[in-house]
């Protein structure tokens, strides 16, 4: 079980023996029939494929849609190191909404010097007409995902923060509910943390979240792009489990100055909308004009304090990767602590000293699009071919304000089901985090991501990678 010793094997320890947070598991694996795990691997993917558990890939000239691979051996993290992780996270995410409440307002953190001005005015996601605009209880992100890689014992790094529309909460909650239902006698004796009221707690996040005029309960819907979008099977799931109307813009119209939804009694207001479309098509009015995906006015309403977005729109510049070399700065300037969480070393490569020793280092790095995300736009450098740096190196001399670069991490390495036994692959982490007026609520575990290929550090699902249930122990 032993990959190269530059990576840190979370499964055992140096001498071979299992790390305490799976020994319960080890215990268990080893008095069982690897056939029989095959079989359950194999029912499990029926069961992913029977349920519609699939997400579609742009591009692709192959059929768009796809089932992501499924690994039935659990990512095991202690409750100690959860403990240590979580406060990181709550303070990340604490910073992350200063930080819009400020660029929407004064600006403090650029008049310190702390940022540059041209990454706030000169960025495609920053919104003017968010300037001024608070949203309700103060809240722009709601739901966050912060993308976390391990290199070691007790060494953890954000590799991205998703701000404006985190995915992949459902295949959480699957992931979960699968292995519940392969393997109960395992959370028999194994004391894990449960992920399945996530639903129940999101529900009750976002009616915390709504606007100060909201007479009794909240109404919430979740606005989807339709059928064709990659995360469509997400929003459905969402929308059932946490007991809100799932609508397209189709189904919206600005009714009284409120946003309202077309049902068989007529129009009825919406309190709480959790909206999976982008800012840019939201409102043809303010945005798009070609948009069908949003409502033309829902925009106004928001301003006049008439529906809770969630996320806020203009979020989207917290994604941003070259803001995400600023974040150490970020936590800094408005918690007044040290960044908990470190963030990975990243060069900008807007800045003609970092453009040269990323140009000089390339096939050693890992260059990203500032805007990018799902693993397209990016270049791996050790893994690129010589025709693959050649043509990267022309896009960065281009454009290269475009791109930032990072060293390749040596990600750990947690076990999967392979027809020989286990087998370890590389591994990120991605937990979901719910913010209302009342508190952070950070649900324990969150979405592994593992690269399936021996070697591979990519773990996108777009990119041929799969997940796993991840099991935060209670102590």
């Amino acid at each position: 079980m032993s990959d190269a010793p530059r990576f840190f094997d979370e499964l055992a320890a140096p001498g071979g023996a299992p790390r305490p947070p799976y020994a319960g598991y080890c215990a268990w694996f080893d008095g069982e029939d690897i056939a029989r795990l095959r079989r359950k691997a194999a029912d499990a993917e029926r069961f992913f494929r029977r349920t519609g558990i699939t997400f579609n890939v742009y591009g692709a000239e192959e059929a768009d849609e796809r089932l992501i691979p499924f690994d039935v051996v659990p990512r095991i993290i202690s409750g100690r190191e959860w403990a240590r992780l979580t406060r990181g996270i709550e303070q990340r995410v604490r910073a992350i909404n200063a930080f819009l409440y400020d660029i929407y307002h004064r600006q403090e953190i650029v008049r310190a010097g702390r940022i540059p001005e041209r990454l706030i005015a000169r960025n495609e996601a920053f919104l003017p007409q968010m300037i001024g605009l608070a949203p309700p209880g103060n809240v722009y992100t709601h739901i966050v995902g912060v993308d976390l890689v391990r290199t070691g014992e007790d060494e953890f790094y954000v590799l991205e923060d998703n701000a404006r529309t985190p995915s992949g909460v459902s295949y959480m909650l699957e992931n979960r509910e699968t292995m519940l239902q392969m393997f109960p006698e395992l959370f028999s004796h194994i004391r894990v943390q449960p992920v399945q009221d996530y639903p129940t707690r999101l529900a009750r996040s976002l009616a915390a979240c709504a606007p100060a005029g909201c007479p009794g309960r909240p109404v919430i819907a979740v606005l989807t792009p339709g059928i064709h979008n990659s995360a469509y099977f997400e929003h459905s799931f969402l929308a059932d489990h946490a007991g809100a109307e799932l609508v397209e813009g189709s189904d919206l119209r600005v009714v009284d100055g409120r946003l309202a939804m077309r049902t068989t009694r007529g129009f009825t207001p919406i309190d709480v909308l959790y909206r999976r479309v982008d800012d840019a098509f939201l409102d043809p009015l303010n945005f798009r004009p070609d948009s069908v995906l949003g409502v033309p006015g829902i925009l106004d309403v928001y301003r006049s304090g008439g529906i809770t977005l969630a996320n806020a729109p203009g979020t989207g510049i917290a994604d941003d990767k070259a803001i995400y070399s600023y974040m150490p700065d970020i936590v800094e300037f408005y918690t007044g602590e040290k960044a908990l969480l470190p963030n990975v070393p990243t060069w900008r490569c807007s800045e003609p000293d970092a453009l040269k020793y990323v140009l000089d280092n390339l096939s050693e790095l890992v260059v990203k699009e500032v805007h990018g995300s799902g693993g397209y736009g990016m270049l791996v450098g050790p893994a690129a071919s010589k025709k693959e740096l050649a043509a990267f190196r022309a896009k960065l001399q281009a454009r290269p304000a475009n791109y930032i670069a990072q060293p390749t991490l040596a990600l750990s390495t947690v076990p999967v089901l392979t027809r020989a036994g286990l087998a370890p692959r590389h591994v990120d982490l991605r937990p979901f985090v719910l913010v209302s007026p009342k508190g952070i609520d950070i649900t324990p575990g969150g979405l592994t991501r593992v690269a399936l290929k021996k070697g591979s550090l990519v773990v996108n699902s777009s990119q041929g990678g799969g997940t796993k249930d991840t099991w935060v122990l209670e102590e």
